[in-house]
């Protein structure tokens, strides 16, 4: 069975954002975060290198197949 690629990580959501070289998409990227915090109540966290997500949910594929997943 394949593996998922992307993957929780302990990566820095506000490293990633920090990288941003326009100002504004920065700005708008923080209330994003925060915004997105607020409604999911889960904390942000990177998946993988380039995905930002709020929170996971565990699903069953119709050929049984268990596993978790998020953003």
């Amino acid at each position: 069975m394949a593996e998922l690629k992307t993957k929780v990580n302990n990566a820095s959501v506000k490293g990633f954002i920090d990288k941003i070289a326009d100002e504004t998409t920065r700005a708008d990227c923080y209330k994003l975060v925060k915004l997105m915090e607020q409604a999911t109540r889960a904390p942000a966290k990177m998946w993988g290198s380039s995905i930002v997500g709020f929170g996971s949910y565990h699903y069953t594929c119709a050929s049984g197949r268990e596993s978790d997943f998020g953003p």
